[in-house]
């Protein structure tokens, strides 16, 4: 059977490996590719072991297999990668995967930002994503690279301005 991560290549050769612990992607990209096999087959142990530590504390195992089980995945297009080569350490990767999800189909266009780790595997950072209803024009307002100047707040983080609450249920919550 054909990879799901888009290769044309057959999974056994192309990201099987990877979720099985048997070899690690060289490049950010092959790491993408992975993530997103990954969550086609609801591999959450994959997804938690390839994300940086800095990432984890926000990472809800429970919520993200709920999510990869529930979405009928139709297919990843890489729209660019920035680095991320086997001699770079750190890496970009802008990507729509399709999925639909209680009957609608929808895009979800990401700009992902990669690192080596001290082991030199590649993990997964972070990413601004958008989610649009597959076929619409993504790329009329495209997503910027952010760049912090401060470490990232988890979403389980105390909040930054004191209240004593998560970071979610205070400043961080969306309208």
């Amino acid at each position: 059977m054909n990879c799901p991560c888009g290769s044309n290549q057959v999974f056994e050769l192309c990201c099987e490996p990877y979720l099985k612990g048997k070899a690690f992607p060289e490049t950010a990209e092959k790491l993408m590719r992975s993530r997103y096999t990954a969550y086609t087959q609801a591999n959450i142990e994959y997804l938690r072991s390839t994300l940086a530590p800095e990432s984890r504390s926000d990472f809800d195992p429970a919520t993200t297999q709920q999510w990869a089980q529930q979405a009928k995945w139709k297919g990843l297009k890489i729209l660019s990668t920035s680095d991320g080569g086997p001699q770079d350490k750190k890496g970009v990767v802008e990507f729509i995967a399709t999925y639909e999800q209680g009957g609608e189909g929808l895009d979800h266009h990401e700009i992902s930002q990669f690192r080596k780790g001290d082991n030199g595997r590649w993990l997964f950072i972070d990413g601004e994503a958008h989610t649009h209803k597959e076929g619409e024009d993504h790329h009329h307002a495209k997503p910027q690279t952010v760049v912090r100047d401060q470490p990232k707040i988890g979403r389980n983080d105390p909040c930054h301005c004191g209240s004593g609450k998560k970071f979610k249920k205070c400043c961080g919550t969306e309208d």
